[in-house]
């Protein structure tokens, strides 16, 4: 993919569709239409708030089905999700991602390529995390032969050193491995982000990022993917190549509730004042 040409702008804001808990996931309503119907209603809803916001790209992720599934969601999963983004497709003609939480691209790349979606978020693409969910492996290998036996451009954005987790090795902190993600792996973006869901990517590990992605003759963009806030983006912005946020432009900060019109105005009203 064109990374530019694809967002319309060389440091895009990507805003987060959280999705409830999709049927079958324990904290789901026990009636699984009810499930589906609470899911398309928040990504429709969501995604009309965040593309009158004005942000420059959407990613659905199935936030709400945790404990996650490693890396091989079952089929009723990739279905609902499947469903979501179609929803989140009919109301924008934004650039639109999908995360199959906790790691399973295999199914990611399935749903962007059924809904023509343009890219998709990897937690873990090359080498061994500890995460919640055990050891979790990459497989880019996998996911790039996918991508060519689907004949789709969908770009791949994957995380290094990447929240919820810690690396197997001495060598798998954010700066260490962007090399093997970008050049090894063939992403198409690296993902930066904190510890967790909404929390700060230290500025110096971003830096560090950067650098090493510069040092080794990439071009390759670099994304902050958690704890950006309209206070923090224009900064965040002068090093990155673009952020993703959810919490941040959600009702009251909380990262599952809806989407907030205005939060989102705010932060793209600050992003714009740096790019």
């Amino acid at each position: 993919m064109e990374f530019e040409a694809t967002f319309g702008t060389d440091a895009p804001v990507i805003g987060m569709v959280h999705l409830p808990p999709l049927p079958g996931a324990p904290k789901a309503p026990a009636d699984g239409a009810r499930a589906m119907r609470d899911a398309l209603d928040r990504a429709a809803t969501d995604t009309r708030a965040l593309d009158r916001g004005g942000v420059d790209g959407i990613m659905i992720e199935n936030f709400g089905d945790a404990p996650f599934y490693p890396d091989d969601a079952p089929k009723h999963v990739v279905a609902a999700v499947t469903r979501a983004a179609t929803a989140v497709a009919a109301e924008t003609d934004l650039p639109i991602g999908v995360n199959v939480l906790r790691n399973d691209a295999e199914a990611a790349l399935s749903v962007a390529a059924a809904v023509d979606a343009d890219y998709i978020r990897v937690n873990v693409h090359t080498g061994a995390r500890v995460t919640d969910q055990g050891v979790v492996q990459g497989k880019a290998h996998e996911t790039l032969r996918l991508r060519e036996a689907l004949g789709v451009d969908v770009g791949v954005f994957a995380d290094t050193d990447v929240k919820h987790s810690a690396p197997l090795s001495a060598t798998g902190h954010s700066a260490e491995s962007f090399a093997d993600t970008a050049e090894r792996g063939l992403a198409d973006a690296v993902i930066a982000s904190g510890r967790g869901t909404g929390e700060a990517t230290d500025p110096e590990a971003l830096a560090a990022v950067v650098d090493e992605r510069d040092a080794h003759g990439l071009d390759t963009p670099v994304l902050v993917g958690s704890g950006v806030s309209a206070e923090t983006v224009g900064d965040t912005l002068a090093v990155a190549d673009g952020v993703i946020v959810g919490t941040a432009l959600k009702e009251g900060g909380e990262t599952t509730a809806p989407v907030h019109p205005e939060r989102v105005a705010e932060l793209v009203a600050r992003a714009d004042e740096s790019r």
